[in-house]
């Protein structure tokens, strides 16, 4: 059995210490980044490494319990962002600091979670600083 310890120490390595949702770095954050339920407890989902990911507390907050997001361009009802099922690069791509969904599953994403609010760019900006951004170390 695998301790919480490990199993938080495995999240942040697979991760890169960046959210998985919005790609943020920890290292410039001033709040520690959450270890989170891709499929929320209250949802059936379990606390396997399969169903953690490490999360902003801008990005977990605002996914909360969802699991399903509507695309504001379309409508439709989407899945949110999986870490563990979706392929990010596939789903998302940069424009200078803001983020733009390449699917409905991004765009829905993208709006749910705030990914391009004001703070987020300019923490991008930040990162730029130190080499942090845009990340390049993540191709699933």
């Amino acid at each position: 059995m695998t301790s919480q310890a490990e199993l938080e120490r495995q999240v942040r390595e697979r991760a890169g210490n960046r959210c998985e949702y919005c790609r943020m770095h920890q290292s410039l954050q001033g709040g520690t980044f959450h270890i989170e339920h891709v499929v929320p407890v209250s949802r059936g989902g379990d606390s396997e490494l399969t169903n953690l990911a490490l999360a902003c507390p801008g990005c977990n907050l605002h996914k909360s319990d969802r699991v399903q997001v509507t695309d504001t361009e379309t409508g439709q009802t989407v899945p949110l962002f999986h870490p563990r099922q979706h392929s990010w690069n596939e789903h998302f791509e940069w424009d200078e600091f803001q983020l733009v969904g390449r699917t409905a599953i991004g765009r829905a994403t993208i709006s749910t979670l705030r990914l391009n609010d004001p703070r987020r760019a300019k923490i991008r900006q930040a990162e730029r600083m130190f080499d942090l951004f845009p990340p390049n170390d993540f191709a699933k």
